[in-house]
Order: C-alpha cells, then sequence, then structure tokens
C-alpha cells in the first residue's frame, strides 16, 4: 500500500504547510507593522510621511517572505 505515491502525499502536504505558515507569520508581521504604524502617527502626526514609508518598506520585506517560501517549495 505505501509507495513512492504515499511518500509523494506527504512531501505535498508537507510543503502545503510550509507555505501556509510563512503566509500566516507575514500576515501577523504586516498586522503588526500596521498597527504600530497608525500608533506612530496618532503619537506624532507630522511625521506621517515617514512613518508610512518605513512602514510600506517592512510590509514589503514582510510579505517576501512568503514568495520565498512559494518559490522554495515549488
Amino acid at each position: 500500500m505505501g509507495g513512492a505515491g504515499e511518500k509523494g502525499k506527504i512531501d505535498y502536504m508537507t510543503g502545503n504547510i510550509h507555505v501556509g505558515l510563512a503566509a500566516l507569520g507575514a500576515a501577523i508581521g504586516v498586522g503588526l507593522i500596521g498597527m504600530k504604524a497608525s500608533d506612530a502617527v496618532g503619537r506624532n502626526p507630522g511625521a506621517s510621511t515617514k512613518i508610512l514609508v518605513q512602514s510600506i518598506l517592512a510590509i514589503a520585506f514582510a510579505e517576501a517572505i512568503v514568495f520565498y517560501a512559494l518559490y522554495l517549495v515549488r
């Protein structure tokens, strides 16, 4: 019963788990970045442009983790 087909199914499933965990980590990271950025703008509205630029860069780096995981798994 267990042959090459079973191993292929397990490899496919673990790859999907890795991508799912990477996506979950990135989603949590993006949420935390957004929360802290809005908190920082609330404390210092004059620095909103600098905070926006830094938060967009941080979000892009956090989302890149998902693309790395997709590239490495597939």
